[in-house]
């Protein structure tokens, strides 16, 4: 057998606002927007070239809800974005006003600098030594 994680949902306020920035700041690619007879939208972006690891944009439908965004991990870096070229991710995030929350740093097992997403959850973008 053969499986793989295909989502991980990411509660968000507002799917237009979220979808810009990942496409936009992130350079992700939008692979799904789809209306749902709820009035909500199935909205799904990933890293460019990826082909299996997704993030499915969900908005927030309650109290509870919204109070967990920005802060599904406690506060923990969550989310780690790997690139094969951390100098001109780096740079083209800076210049898309992405928050970095440090210096890059060039640690035993790569290159990394810990960011913020427009909600304030924690990201590394990091490039394997490997």
């Amino acid at each position: 057998m053969s499986a793989h994680i295909a989502l991980t949902a990411l509660v968000v306020l507002d799917y237009d606002e979220a979808i810009d920035f990942y496409t936009r700041a992130l350079n992700f690619e939008l692979v799904e927007d789809t209306p749902r007879p709820d009035g909500s939208r199935w909205v799904v972006v990933r890293p460019r070239g990826a082909t299996e690891a997704a993030l499915l944009l969900a908005r927030a439908k309650n109290d509870e809800q919204r109070a967990r965004v920005g802060d599904q991990t406690g506060g923990r870096v969550g989310f780690f974005l790997h690139t094969d070229d951390f100098a001109t991710d780096h740079a083209r995030m800076t210049a898309a006003g992405v928050h970095f929350l440090e210096q890059p740093r060039h640690e035993p097992y790569g290159s990394v600098v810990v960011f913020e997403d427009l909600y304030g959850n924690r990201w590394d973008l990091l490039q394997p030594t490997n």
